[in-house]
Parts: structure tokens; sequence; C-alpha cells
């Protein structure tokens, strides 16, 4: 499971860099918001960029409008927490994924089950 992380954490980090489309670009303060968008019109991810690089939070969602992933870029490099979404075998789950410096520190997982609240 860690793998599979690891390798939806490196394609998704491709995928800022490999869109067909341009994205619509905003200026915002010192920073561009940059907004790419699937060929049905939903926000595939959206973040910014300064002095050329990807800074602050970036999210990424699926064609059908779900968040997918959720992280910080501090000058281009992927740094803190990301949160990776997914089905598997028909139940959501959740990674926590540290990074330090581009790099895979820590990964934890959560399944569905581990929302359950109970109403005790």
């Amino acid at each position: 499971m860690k793998k599979l992380v690891i390798l939806v954490a490196v394609l998704f980090s491709g995928v800022i860099f490999a869109q067909d489309a341009k994205p619509v670009l905003e200026p915002f303060g010192k920073k561009i918001k940059a907004t790419y968008f699937y060929e049905n019109g939903q926000v595939q991810q959206e973040g910014y960029f300064e002095n050329g690089k990807l800074e602050g939070i970036w999210v990424a969602y699926n064609e059908s409008g779900d968040k997918i992933s959720s992280g910080e870029y501090v000058a281009g490099v992927k740094t803190g927490k990301w949160f990776f979404w997914s089905q598997i075998d028909g139940k959501s789950s959740l990674s926590e994924v540290d990074f330090s410096n581009n790099k895979v520190e820590k990964v934890k997982n959560w399944r569905q089950d581990a929302f359950a609240t109970s109403n005790e």
C-alpha cells in the first residue's frame, strides 16, 4: 500500500506539468493562481505559482469533482502533510503522507471503517 501511495504522489507531481490544455491564470497578490480543467469542464487541479515555482496549497480533483489530493509546496518543493483520497474495494481510503524536501518521510493510511462513529 505504501508503494501505491508513493506512486500516486509521484504521478500527481507529474500531472501538473503534463497538461495538454493551458491553465486559467489569475493574479493573486504576489502569486498567480492556476486552475487546470478536464475536458468535461470540471476543475482538475488548482494552486499557486510564485516566481515561476509551485507555491502554497495545491488541490486535485477527479473528473466527478471529488477531491483526490491536497498538499503544500514551498518554492517548488513538496513539504508537510499531503492527503490522498481514494476508493479501494468500494470503501473510502485516506492516505496521509509527510514530505520533507520532496521526499516521503512517513505514510499513514486510514480506511472508511476508521471514520465510523458511534451514537452511544
